[in-house]
């Protein structure tokens, strides 16, 4: 009898464990890295100079959910990371102001990554905004 209830126990155990799939986000061993380029454009919408965009905000979306699961600032030459990430689909993106010519409010620009195992290191391709 106590054999069996060591068995029972062990089998829910093992049974619980197997059946967890875990999803996008944080608690993993992989890395997302990029870097953002701004361009800033004159009052007539011509490009004045691009340079990296230190400092900037860069957000990332876990899978499919609705919001962002974390936001960080590029360093000084533009470059972010994010660390510790599970295998599956992201979302990265930061906001761009637009031109003079076409608009003053905030356009998401953002890139599709996708991490297919543990130990990887992701490169997402330039974020290009505009000032």
């Amino acid at each position: 009898m106590k054999l069996f209830k060591i068995l029972a126990v062990i089998t829910i155990i093992l049974f619980t464990f197997s059946s967890c799939k875990k999803s996008e986000g944080e608690g993993g061993k992989a890395t997302i890295t990029g870097k953002v380029w701004v361009t800033r454009y004159n009052a007539i919408g011509v490009p004045m100079n691009s340079y990296a965009g230190a400092y900037e905000d860069v957000y990332i979306i876990y899978g499919d959910d609705a919001t962002y699961g974390d936001k960080i600032q590029a360093n000084f030459d533009g470059i972010y990371e994010f660390k510790y990430l599970r295998p599956g689909k992201y979302t990265i993106y930061c906001y761009s102001t637009g031109t003079a010519l076409t608009t003053l409010n905030k356009l998401e620009v953002s890139k599709d990554v996708e991490i297919s195992s543990k130990k990887q290191t992701v490169e997402c391709e330039t974020i290009a905004i505009t000032r």
